[in-house]
C-alpha cells in the first residue's frame, strides 16, 4: 500500500472508506455497488441519529454521553457521566465494529443500556455514523 500524505481531508477520505469497508462485510455482496458516504452524508446521518442526545465536543455530555474520541475508549469509562450498570460494567473497548454493532443492536451489544427508545439504524448508517465519530475526533 502507497503511503499517502496527512491532510485532513485524507483522514476523512480513510475513515469513511474504513467505514464502508465493515459496512459492506456487515452487510453483504449487495453492497458493493454503495459508494463511500461523503464528509456531509457521514455528518448528517449522525445529526439524524445521534445528534438529539450525543455531541462530538470533549466535555459536552448531554442525555447521553459526549462521543469525542469514542474510538478506542472503554465502555461506560467516560467520566462525569451516569452510564447504566451495564454499561460500567462492559468489558470492551469500543472500536469500528463493536460501534457499529452497537448503533444497528444496542441490546446485543449491551443489554440494559439507556438508550431507550433508541431501536437502532441500518449498517450503512451505522458505517456512516461510525466514519464521521472518527473523523470529529481526530480534529
Amino acid at each position: 500500500m502507497q503511503s499517502r500524505p496527512q491532510t485532513p481531508q485524507g483522514t476523512w477520505l480513510r475513515a469513511i472508506v474504513g467505514a464502508s469497508a465493515l459496512t459492506l462485510l456487515l452487510s453483504g455482496p449487495a453492497s458493493l455497488a454503495q459508494q463511500p458516504a461523503s464528509g456531509d452524508a457521514a455528518q448528517q446521518a449522525f445529526n439524524n441519529s445521534c445528534r438529539t442526545c450525543h455531541s462530538v465536543k470533549e466535555g459536552d455530555n448531554r442525555l447521553g454521553p459526549n462521543l469525542n474520541k469514542i474510538v478506542g475508549r472503554k465502555a461506560g469509562s467516560l467520566p462525569n457521566y451516569n452510564y447504566s450498570s451495564s454499561m460500567k460494567e462492559a468489558d470492551f473497548v469500543w472500536d469500528q465494529d463493536k460501534l457499529t454493532r452497537f448503533m444497528v443492536k444496542p441490546d446485543e451489544i449491551v443489554s440494559g443500556n439507556k438508550m431507550q427508545p433508541y431501536g437502532g439504524v441500518s449498517a450503512e448508517e451505522a458505517g456512516k455514523i461510525v466514519a464521521y465519530l472518527q473523523a470529529a475526533g481526530a480534529q
